[in-house]
């Protein structure tokens, strides 16, 4: 029988509940226990798909297919797995599965509502998903007191008295302010959000605090006074450095500790070794390297998490710790390349739209014309090849047809077979894809193999009809798609230092101890451009 652990928030929205969810799972799965983590989002958006990332971070894409919530990335990197769509709740998904049984008549003429119905729909799907687990740590999104998320509060205070209490927990994840008039931190945000969440039936049964600082033991005592959790399950949280000391911080604090001894688990000493040797490695970086990554929302950094996360991991890989320089592609179209001035490697990540496409392509023509190491994904795998032909083959108004219709040379435009769908999300394609990489190139240099299977998530293609006049003036595509060769689905050009772009997201399947390896390849190159090698 799974174990299941519930993750609230309290006080207010962005404390890291999906950092500690990830980390409280990655503890538990280095104890040996077979683990994994659902994201509840009670939203009314069926998945992520169609939200702005100014509005919910990136847009994270599954080997399924599945575009679901940036948590589930950092779920993947911090257990190294690969998670399916249905690890996504989301109440768009809930009401959509009520309303089509009701539909259906299967609830035999029963008035339909909230309870039963709905919450027994939430509990299913989290039941479905844990059959093939020891634990399995549901965070549900939001803050304790919204609307939104009560019907999943309720089906999970009805999970404990289901399975029983000695197979269900409950962890708050709450705030704790420090007040610069007073200088000390204060608890009452944090028993107000505790009174609030036994208001709904559930007591927590490990509280974490976040805080600025590691939480004062008088702050530890009044919290455990005042909420009837034990001092020794008063977890104190405070700001690090690096989101990968979290895990280290929550097993000193004794967090995973106290939770499998209340559930009743074999009590064993987590293989964290690995996972320790990394983070010291991190920390101990002194060399660095500035890479820019030239986007169209990068005022909200968690747009490109997966960016970074990656860009993170190559560094541990390569001994130097990478700076990212944000620039907005609009703001380079206004002040030109001398943004881009000192850096050591660029990326032109992915992102849909017109904004920002011509600072994007000015972007990849500095970075070919000075010899700049270079990765472009998805859009910008697309742009670097408008940018070519326009530049390098002369191809006057050459662009995507997703920009502009009616442009003479239609060098990225949509297959034959997608142009008279209506419906724009029967064209895309989403998910693992396999990808034949060509001996001698740089791409299989990089992955050392024939066949790979990476992530997608686009619409337009390299349009067929050029590929013979791009590769005659030195473009080289290295991978094609293993299932239909017409789609290409990686560029290089082999007499510069390091340039090469990605139709796919070599982002989403980064983990901290095994680098992308186009970007382990790109902060090497950044490292050998400044520092010789």
């Amino acid at each position: 029988m799974a174990k299941f652990i519930f993750v609230t928030g309290g006080v207010v929205s962005g404390l890291g509940k999906g950092i500690t969810s990830a980390s409280l799972g990655m503890l538990m799965k280095a104890r040996g226990l077979r683990t994994t983590n659902i994201k509840i989002d009670p939203y009314l958006n069926y998945d992520a798909g169609t939200m702005n990332p100014y509005q919910h971070g990136e847009v994270f894409v599954l080997d399924d297919g599945g575009e679901v919530d940036l948590d589930l990335g950092n779920y993947e990197r911090f257990l190294d797995t690969s998670l399916s769509f249905g690890h996504n709740i989301t109440t768009g998904k809930v009401y959509s599965a009520v309303i089509e049984k009701e539909r259906k008549g299967e609830y035999l003429g029963a008035t339909v509502q909230v309870i039963p119905h709905i919450t027994n729909e939430i509990k299913g799907r989290i039941r479905r998903l844990a059959r093939d687990y020891d634990v399995v740590v549901v965070e549900i999104g939001g803050t304790v007191g919204d609307i939104e998320s009560m019907p999943f509060l309720e089906a999970a205070r009805q999970m404990q008295i289901e399975e029983g209490r000695e197979n269900v927990a409950f962890v708050h994840v709450t705030y704790v302010p420090k007040l610069k008039v007073v200088g000390e931190q204060k608890t009452k945000p944090t028993q107000h959000s505790v009174k609030e969440l036994r208001s709904l039936g559930i007591q927590p049964d490990a509280i974490v605090a976040r805080s600025e600082d590691p939480l004062e033991e008088s702050a530890r005592m009044k919290i455990s006074l005042f909420t009837n959790v034990p001092d020794e399950a008063v977890i104190s949280a405070y700001d690090v450095e690096d989101t990968y000391e979290v895990p280290l911080m929550l097993e000193k604090e004794g967090l995973a500790r106290y939770i499998t001894k209340r559930l009743g688990l074999p009590e064993r000493e987590p293989d964290l070794d690995a996972w320790r040797a990394m983070v010291e490695t991190y920390k101990s970086l002194t060399d660095t390297v500035e890479i820019a990554v030239v986007g169209k929302y990068v005022k909200l950094s968690d747009s490109y998490l997966s960016i970074k996360e990656a860009l993170k991991h190559s560094s541990v890989a390569n001994g130097v710790k990478v700076r990212i320089r944000w620039i907005e592609a609009e703001e380079l179209e206004k002040h030109g390349v001398k943004l881009l001035e000192g850096v050591d490697g660029i990326i032109v990540p992915g992102g849909f739209g017109a904004r920002g496409t011509e600072g994007k392509m000015m972007a990849a023509r500095y970075a070919r014309e000075n010899d700049i190491p270079f990765l472009g994904i998805c859009f910008g795998f697309q742009l670097t090849v408008v940018e070519f032909a326009r530049n390098v083959l002369g191809l006057k108004g050459a662009h995507s047809t997703e920009i502009d219709p009616q442009t003479p040379h239609p060098v990225v435009d949509l297959m034959p077979e997608q142009r008279d769908l209506d419906r724009l999300g029967g064209t895309m394609r989403l998910g693992a894809y396999p990808v034949h990489i060509k001996p001698n190139t740089m791409a299989r240099a990089l992955y050392g193999k024939e066949i790979v299977y990476e992530r997608h998530r686009h619409r337009w293609e390299v349009n067929p009809d050029y590929i013979d006049e791009f590769e005659k003036a030195g473009l080289v595509f290295s991978g094609v798609a293993g299932d239909d060769g017409r789609r290409m689905e990686i560029l290089e050009l082999p007499d510069r230092r390091y340039f090469i772009a990605t139709q796919f997201h070599p982002e989403f399947k980064s983990r901290p101890m095994n680098p992308a390896p186009v970007f382990r390849g790109l902060v090497k190159a950044a490292k050998e451009r400044k520092y010789g090698g």
